[in-house]
């Protein structure tokens, strides 16, 4: 059918364009009618590195290289194919789905990250994923400083049927999040997605304010959180590290969940937050829809990423 929605791994590769184009267009004019040299390695190191793929994968990347091939010719088709398993091989340990644990009712996941990253946008979607799959959900809009986070949430709540437990503007987060905890439990609900602010302008009073949700949570359910979600937004590129840094160190972040793959060149990102931190990257996220955000695999966003078919 004409109208009919592209799959996945298409639409996959067609939100990494921008990152695609970068990397095939670098390589290209680099290996072109011209042997496997010194400079030419060096070139591509440097493509690998502005590409955020990080200075691990680039360096091993030109290492190999140079092992297998110096001084050849080689195809734009070989290193691109050669890069891929490279970034395979980095991301694969990261590739971990979010286990639900259906014994714990209601499990609790904790929603965090800077204010624009779609954090909210991808806790709806969350709900829609897991409503559609049978799961009784409950949203808490723990962002109460900002009107718009609340209002979005309502919205995604009824797209997903989820319920969602809202105060007025300026309320105590953490008793909003023991409220949720709480109704979940009276009303036999899976899971519970807990929203919350994200002004790391002035990191000590997030810092108190999610440290005050932590401590709430557990007086509502004493192994709460059983997930906490770091949403980052793939435009920043570098500036991930900084803030993955911030909330592991200030919260602690159980997995990733990166956004805003189709809005840059920068989607490289992912596998040098992958070498340097090791946390599980449990979603990837290519556009508004519920059905553009989908269970990470490593294989996929690695051909996509260079171009190639899955």
């Amino acid at each position: 059918m004409s109208g009919e929605k592209p799959g996945w791994f298409a639409r996959l590769k067609t939100g990494l364009t921008r990152s695609t184009q970068r990397l095939t267009d670098g390589i290209a004019s680099i290996v072109t009618k011209r042997k496997l040299d010194d400079a030419s390695l060096n070139e591509l190191e440097e493509l690998l590195i502005g590409a955020d793929l990080g200075l691990g994968l680039a360096q091993q990347m030109t290492e190999r290289l140079k092992r297998t091939r110096f001084n050849q010719e080689v195809s734009s088709e070989e290193v691109r194919a050669a890069l891929a398993e490279s970034i395979v091989t980095a991301l694969k340990p990261v590739e971990r789905p979010l286990a639900i644990d259906a014994a714990v009712k209601p499990f609790v996941i904790l929603v965090i990250g800077v204010n624009g990253s779609g954090k909210t946008t991808t806790i709806g979607k969350l709900a829609k994923l897991y409503g559609d799959a049978g799961k009784k959900v409950i949203l808490a809009a723990g962002d109460t400083f900002r009107a718009a986070a609340v209002e979005q949430l309502k919205i995604w709540g009824e797209r997903a049927h989820a319920e969602v437990i809202a105060r007025p503007a300026g309320a105590d987060a953490a008793g909003l999040a023991f409220d949720a905890v709480a109704r979940a439990k009276s009303n036999g609900a899976d899971i519970v997605i807990i929203d919350t602010a994200g002004r790391l302008h002035n990191k000590t009073d997030l810092l108190a304010e999610l440290q005050k949700i932590l401590r709430v949570l557990k007086k509502a359910e004493p192994t709460a959180p059983h997930a906490v979600l770091l949403v980052l937004d793939a435009t920043v590129g570098q500036n991930a590290h900084a803030q993955v840094q911030t909330f592991r160190d200030l919260i602690g972040v159980t997995g990733l969940v990166m956004t805003k793959l189709d809005g840059t060149a920068k989607g490289g990102v992912l596998v040098a937050l992958a070498e340097s931190y090791g946390l599980p990257v449990h979603f990837i996220g290519i556009g508004e829809s519920a059905e553009d955000l989908r269970p990470f695999d490593a294989a996929d966003f690695a051909n996509s990423l260079v171009g190639l078919e899955s």
